[in-house]
C-alpha cells in the first residue's frame, strides 16, 4: 500500500495568515543562541562556519512549527554581490588609482558620497584600498563619503535590499526610488555636515 507523503509543516509568519506563532520552547532558543555563538567564534574558518550553517538549516527545518520562515533570497544576493566585489574589484585598480590619487580631500568626499548612491559603499571603499600611498586624510574622506551616501538609494549599501525586503510590504510591495532619495536627502546633508565640520 502506498503511503501518503508527510505534509510539510511550516509555521507561517506572524502577520501573513493571522495566526500567532506557537510558543517557542526554551531549548529552541538555547540552540539558536548556541548556533549564533558558533558562527561568531568560527567566522574565519569557512568549513566550520558553513558546517554550522547547514546544521542550523536542518535544525530550523526539524523545528519548523516553532520557527518563522527563513528568507534566504536577499541575503544570498548580498553575499554573491560581495563575493563578486572581491573577485572583480581587483581588476579596477588601473583606472581608479589615478583618479582618486589626483583628487583633493573635499572633492573626494563629495565624489564618494555621489558614487555611493549608484554603487555599493563597500565597492567605493574597496576600490580606495587599491590606490597605493593614499594619505590617511584621503582614506578618511572616502570612508566618510561612503557612509554618508549609504542611505540615498537601495543599492548604496548592501543591507538596504534586506531592509527593502522586510519593509516593502508596508509600501505596496515596493519602495519608490525617488521617494527614498527625497526622504534621505536631509539626513544625508546633516551627516555630511557632521562628518566634515565636527
Amino acid at each position: 500500500a502506498a503511503r501518503s507523503p508527510v505534509p510539510e509543516v511550516e509555521q507561517p509568519d506572524d502577520d501573513s495568515a493571522g495566526a500567532a506563532l506557537l510558543p517557542v520552547p526554551p531549548w529552541v532558543v538555547a540552540v539558536h543562541l548556541a548556533f549564533m555563538a558558533w558562527t561568531v567564534f568560527n567566522a574565519h574558518d569557512p568549513a566550520l562556519f558553513l558546517g554550522g550553517f547547514l546544521f542550523f538549516l536542518g535544525f530550523a527545518r526539524a523545528t519548523a512549527p516553532y520557527q518563522s520562515r527563513i528568507e534566504l533570497k536577499t541575503p544570498l544576493r548580498v553575499g554573491f554581490f560581495l563575493a563578486g566585489l572581491v573577485i572583480h574589484g581587483g581588476l579596477q585598480g588601473w583606472w581608479i588609482a589615478p583618479v582618486l590619487s589626483r583628487l583633493p580631500e573635499s572633492p573626494l568626499f563629495l565624489g564618494a558620497t555621489a558614487l555611493t548612491a549608484v554603487n555599493d559603499n563597500a565597492l567605493i571603499t574597496y576600490l580606495a584600498t587599491l590606490v597605493p600611498n593614499l594619505g590617511d586624510e584621503l582614506k578618511l574622506a572616502v570612508v566618510q563619503g561612503a557612509v554618508v551616501g549609504g542611505g540615498l538609494t537601495v543599492i548604496a549599501n548592501a543591507p538596504n535590499p534586506a531592509g527593502q525586503a522586510l519593509l516593502g510590504r508596508f509600501f505596496g510591495g515596493a519602495i519608490l526610488p525617488i521617494g527614498l532619495l527625497a526622504g534621505a536627502l536631509l539626513p544625508t546633508v546633516i551627516a555630511a555636515i557632521v562628518f566634515r565640520l565636527l
